[in-house]
């Protein structure tokens, strides 16, 4: 079992995560690719969209097919284009470079939005200007630069783009972190900022139902409390003033041992689906294409990341989470597996994008590849 780390080290033991993580990057830049190790279900293919998109992490669509990609070490923004339809990628441009942790990218209007730690930064009119990219327009600098700074973004059906903040730490209590913000952007500035969600240790990736429209996302719990404890999860932010726990309670029943004395886990929101320990959810996405099985409409598919905490490695995988007519979870299966191959991972999946044929597109930061997930029937 692993012990809690005294609070005078964790600066230590979070700094020489990060190191650690940054000394792996570019060797992960380097990965190979092994499609044949990944397991899906019967009538599914995985293919290579795009390769050399190094530390490939979240994804956007353009109007006009573009597909965006930002990265969390490489500091780039990619736009990727498949030019004659098949469904493969012909080119792969850099629009945006020297930029901090520009992991977010979200599409609206014409426009890319791109979030670099402190930053919400706008490409303008960017597909009519992939050769000769603008540069960014900052629409704000009003986040702070801490542990957890990267940023997963996404424009809700309100209009409203919404943005993380992550807690500064594994664990902690500091107001102003572990929530979920949102912005009304007007013109080159943001005109209001609203706290959508809080007790939130670290979204990297949301989604509205379809139908409700209701904000789903995952959420990394905190380590260091041994292999097994606590859950990551899956939750559900139906509403703005939601409370989901962190620092006091995690995966809805777990107190924590330093900061849940005189707590109750009743007086916050459970999670919708307790995923696996440590395993990193990112993406998530509802899947609301045509071209899978019926029974896949609306079913949560979710990008895991895969463990560091932990004595055996979890996750590596793409998970769905099948829910009923009241929002309930019913299951909690993988959809593909195989990046990690005993204790040894060649490909880290972590987000996910529907494509107008139905088609799913997985990127993979390990690999820098983008995959094509179809269904052959």
């Amino acid at each position: 079992m692993v012990l809690p780390v005294p609070a005078i080290l964790r600066p230590l033991v979070a700094g020489a995560t990060l190191l650690a993580l940054s000394a792996a990057t570019p060797a992960a830049e380097k990965g190979e690719v092994f499609l044949d190790k990944l397991n899906l279900p019967e009538g599914f293919k995985v293919e290579v969209y795009a390769r050399d998109v190094p530390n490939a992490r979240h994804m956007a669509l353009g109007d006009r097919g573009t597909l965006f990609v930002g990265s969390r070490h490489a500091g780039k923004v990619y736009a990727i284009s498949d030019d004659d339809g098949d469904h493969k990628a012909d080119r792969v441009r850099v629009i945006a470079d020297g930029l901090k942790q520009p992991t977010g990218v979200a599409f609206r209007e014409g426009d890319l939005y791109v979030s670099a730690v402190t930053s919400i930064l706008r490409l303008d009119d960017i597909e009519s200007r992939l050769d000769n990219p603008p540069a960014p327009v900052t629409i704000s600098e009003q986040f702070p630069d801490k542990h957890h700074g990267w940023k997963y973004i996404a424009f809700g059906p309100d209009g409203w783009l919404y943005v993380p903040i992550g807690a500064p730490c594994n664990i902690c209590d500091e107001a102003g972190y572990a929530n979920i913000q949102r912005l009304k952007i007007e013109g080159d500035r943001v005109v209001a900022t609203e706290t959508w969600a809080e007790g939130v240790r670290n979204t990297v990736g949301f989604a509205w139902h379809p139908q409700t429209r209701e904000l789903w996302f995952t959420d990394n719990g905190r380590d260091l409390l041994g292999d097994d404890i606590p859950p990551c999860e899956l939750n559900r932010a139906a509403k703005a003033g939601m409370h989901f726990g962190f620092p006091y309670c995690h995966g809805g029943d777990i107190l924590d041992p330093e900061f849940g004395e005189g707590k109750s886990c009743s007086a916050y929101v459970p999670p919708v689906q307790k995923l696996g320990p440590h395993v990193a959810p990112l993406g998530v996405k509802f899947y609301t294409g045509s071209q899978f099985p019926t029974e896949y409409q609306n079913r949560l598919l979710i990008a895991e990341h895969g463990s560091w905490n932990r004595s055996e490695k979890i996750g590596y995988r793409v998970m769905q989470v099948t829910l009923n007519e009241k929002g309930e979870a019913t299951s909690y299966e993988p959809f593909i597996d195989g990046w990690l191959q005993g204790q040894e991972s060649w490909g880290r999946p972590v987000d996910l994008l529907v494509m107008p044929d139905g088609a799913v597109l997985v990127s993979d930061d390990y690999a820098g590849v983008i995959y094509r997930v179809s269904y052959r029937g």
